[in-house]
């Protein structure tokens, strides 16, 4: 499983929280796994981040495959999505991990777009969700 100590969350979480003091349009962000795993989060209860970090990982993978099918990669730079007072923003960020970020319906996504990559690159190495491995079959989950 791809767990994050507690004192990692901890630093995640205070770098999400330095974006949403740097753009205060953001309502709140999380960082995941590409499978979904909620790793940070800010600006959420535990419950709503791990229902954005899930959604995240699906509108990510959706776009991945569009780009496989319709663009001959399955690199996804962004994916935007305008919702009635909300937009959401989802980056990659760095190996198996994904940014989301949702800000106010007035952001300009220029801003907020350049904000999180500037914060992905600054930190991408530390962002990066190692590969879990798999379970042999009625075996125990291995612990990573």
């Amino acid at each position: 499983m791809s767990a994050v100590s507690p004192n990692q969350a901890q630093d995640l979480a205070w770098l999400l929280r330095g974006l949403g003091e740097e753009v205060p349009v953001i309502r709140g962000s999380v960082l995941l796994s590409a499978d979904g795993m909620l790793k940070a989060s800010d600006g959420f209860d535990r419950a709503s981040a791990e229902q954005l970090a899930a959604l995240a990982s699906g509108l990510f993978s959706i776009a991945r495959s569009a780009g496989t099918k319709f663009d001959d990669s399955n690199e996804v730079r962004q994916v935007v999505t305008e919702l009635k007072s909300s937009q959401l923003f989802i980056s990659w960020a760095g190996y198996n991990s994904v940014l989301a970020v949702l800000a106010r319906g007035e952001a300009d996504p220029a801003v907020v777009g350049f904000e999180m990559a500037r914060l992905i690159k600054s930190v991408r190495p530390f962002l990066g969700t190692a590969t879990r491995a798999a379970a042999a079959p009625g075996g125990p989950i291995p612990s990573s």
